[in-house]
């Protein structure tokens, strides 16, 4: 099976040939870009199944590339990985807020460049797939119940409980800020703030048990699953 496509943008050159040489060792096709003009052409011709995408970029940043990749309903479904310096907790919010799948802090080791890489590009696989449940280990969440399971006995669960489980389960690995776990909780049934999402979490993991430490807190952006 042939592997996916991924573009790399970012304006150091020296890192995009290095990236791009271990990607191409992993089986990936790999294209690269250095200013987010080029990004923006290339996701439109190429159509990538991820873009490796620096926030930092001459001309259009990446912030600005992620607002136009996902407005465009062609390139919307395609996976973004920002890279970020450390201490642009701003600007990672914002980019999960616009879309962005996940984000990795320079410096960072290839290795767990490429980690991340293969956890997205399931996710994108997986999601290609809809299910009524998700299963992880003895944990099963059925969608279509709206039931939690634990080695099949039921956990009691609040409908807003569910909501956040759910989101956070069904993409395995991705960041997401509170502000999004609030857009997927909300409805005519529900009302939730900010930071009652942090109550509801508690909430969970103690009634996750051992699956609790699944819950992981992403200081200062909001929470993920662990996969």
């Amino acid at each position: 099976m042939s592997k996916e496509k991924i573009l790399v943008v970012d304006d150091e050159q020296d890192l995009v040939k290095l990236t791009c040489y271990n990607l191409g060792k992993e089986g990936y096709k790999v294209i690269s870009a250095y200013s987010g003009e080029d990004a923006l052409f290339l996701a439109r011709r190429e159509k990538p199944e991820l873009i490796i995408l620096d926030i930092m970029l001459p001309g259009i940043d990446g912030l600005e590339v992620c607002k136009k990749l996902k407005a465009d309903p062609e390139l919307a479904n395609i996976a973004i990985l920002m890279l970020t310096a450390k201490g642009e907790e701003i600007d990672i919010t914002l980019g999960l807020k616009l879309g962005a799948d996940d984000y990795i802090t320079k410096p960072f080791s290839l290795k767990e460049l490429i980690a991340r890489v293969q956890a997205i590009l399931r996710r994108v696989r997986t999601s290609a797939t809809p299910k009524d449940y998700i299963e992880i280990d003895r944990l099963r969440i059925d969608t279509y119940k709206h039931e939690v399971t634990i080695n099949g006995e039921t956990i009691p669960l609040t409908l807003t409980e569910f909501k956040i489980l759910q989101q956070l389960a069904s993409k395995p690995g991705r960041v997401f800020t509170r502000d999004q776990l609030l857009d997927a909780v909300s409805g005519p049934e529900t009302f939730v703030i900010d930071r009652t999402i942090d109550v509801h979490i508690v909430a969970l993991r103690k009634k996750l048990k051992k699956y609790a430490d699944r819950l992981i807190t992403v200081r200062g952006i909001g929470y993920k699953f662990r996969e």
